[in-house]
């Protein structure tokens, strides 16, 4: 079963960019991500680019309405994504709980729908 791992966390939160703490948080990215591949459970990943970047599109009345910004304001911002392949939620869980985000922010894990699987 595939499942979503969505990185959750403030602004702000974490170690600062150019300390020794946030060079270590980037090394565990790296061990966590390295990890997943090693034992195959691992599709795809990546961080995003800033929420300020963000662009969101809506459908009303049949006319798009496109505006800069996230769909909500709220604290914790999207960073980024794991996409596994796991056995089962819990192994999903598990592999969520290596990931740096956990500790600064939180981890969002989420089944992918399969086709035929009603939700």
């Amino acid at each position: 079963m595939r499942y979503m791992l969505l990185l959750y966390g403030e602004a702000g939160a974490g170690p600062a960019p150019g300390t020794t703490d946030f060079g270590q948080m980037l090394a565990d990215y790296g061990s966590a991500t390295q990890a997943m591949q090693a034992a195959g459970v691992l599709v795809d990943s990546s961080p995003l680019q800033p929420v300020s970047t963000a662009t969101t599109v809506r459908v009303r009345a049949g006319q798009p309405q496109v505006t800069d910004g996230p769909f909500a304001e709220i604290r914790e911002m999207l960073g980024g994504y794991y996409l596994i392949d796991c056995a089962d939620l819990d192994e999903a869980l598990r592999w969520a709980g290596t990931i740096p985000a956990a500790r600064f922010g939180s981890v969002e894990v989420r089944p992918l729908m399969q086709a035929g699987t009603p939700n």
